[in-house]
């Protein structure tokens, strides 16, 4: 197997997931673990005062900021699928890039890359006609995708001429076909683990899904979800890893 170690995989984790005084992450903490950040655009999560303290805290830590947008279901997280057409899929996408752009450029900082979330980020996995919706978004904008490398994130992409990151994740399982099993609560998530996990992806190439079976992955980041109970925790694993 090919040794994935490189300067430029990147840690990156979804930021901004809150409202007003109701808070579900840590981000303070998480911010100066990570290199970038996924910021919630209020679809899922967020709203107008938490991505403007969320982009400023991002500028003041030095962390590059993507747009994070998901399905509009508030109650649900983003975490239940929607029947979309592609249409849809790029408006809704659109819409949210534009009102985290508007905060970029008050504190004079790039958009680094769109990231769908959740059921958002599942269904454009498996639709190559969702997935244009969100390439076009990405096209218009000139910054990447990231996504499952091999899926229909990655295909889409390349085809349309949009630079792809693929992403590892160590804090939600692989089944055995190299798809992520999405859980509708946070769960705690077992540090030596995922520090494992990240360690053979870097170093071989390949992890294990949840029956065993050996899985190669290419990635150029890492994620590490922040309502995890044990997020920073993981996040400090981590970043132990990629910088060793």
């Amino acid at each position: 197997m090919t040794s994935q170690r490189s300067d430029s995989v990147s840690v990156n984790s979804d930021m901004g997931e809150a409202f007003g005084l109701h808070t579900f992450g840590n981000d303070p903490a998480l911010m100066s673990l990570i290199d970038v950040a996924n910021v919630a655009c209020g679809f899922h999560s967020g709203d107008p005062g938490t991505m403007d303290a969320t982009v400023a805290l991002a500028q003041q830590r030095g962390v590059r900021v993507g747009a994070h947008p998901g399905l509009p279901d508030l109650v649900g997280f983003g975490r239940r699928e929607m029947k979309l057409t592609p249409d849809e899929v790029e408006s809704l996408i659109r819409y949210q890039v534009g009102a985290l752009a508007g905060f970029l450029r008050k504190y004079d900082l790039p958009l680094n890359h769109i990231k769908p979330h959740g059921s958002l980020y599942g269904m454009l996995a498996r639709d190559e006609a969702l997935m244009l919706g969100a390439v076009k978004v990405a096209r218009d904008f000139g910054v990447p995708v990231f996504g499952i490398a091999g899926s229909a994130h990655q295909r889409v992409a390349e085809r349309e001429g949009v630079e792809f990151v693929g992403e590892l994740y160590v804090d939600l399982d692989y089944n055995a076909d190299g798809g992520l099993i999405i859980l509708r609560q946070p769960h705690e998530t077992n540090i030596v683990a995922a520090s494992e996990r990240a360690r053979r992806a870097l170093d071989t190439g390949t992890i294990l899904a949840v029956d065993g079976t050996e899985l190669p992955i290419s990635f150029g980041s890492i994620c590490v979800h922040s309502d995890t109970p044990n997020a920073v925790e993981v996040a400090t694993a981590v970043r132990a890893v990629v910088d060793g």
